[in-house]
């Protein structure tokens, strides 16, 4: 059990002391430009899924004449 205590106090000192985090402001800019790019790909998924079914469409109309 020590062990373990003794483990969990190491790491929270790890976080607290050792690791460097992103300032608020770094990390409000990197969420957005996670979001704008997230968005694009969307967009483009989108414009590629209506795109095929709109091909799949004209495939299908031409094959059941």
């Amino acid at each position: 059990m020590k062990r373990l205590i003794r483990y969990f106090k190491n790491a929270y000192s790890e976080l607290v002391q050792k690791v460097t985090w992103t300032s608020v402001k770094e990390l409000q800019s990197l969420a957005i430009t996670v979001m704008v790019a997230s968005l694009i790909f969307a967009v483009v998924i989108l414009a590629m899924d209506l795109s095929f079914e709109n091909i799949m469409k004209v495939v299908y109309k031409y094959l059941a004449r």
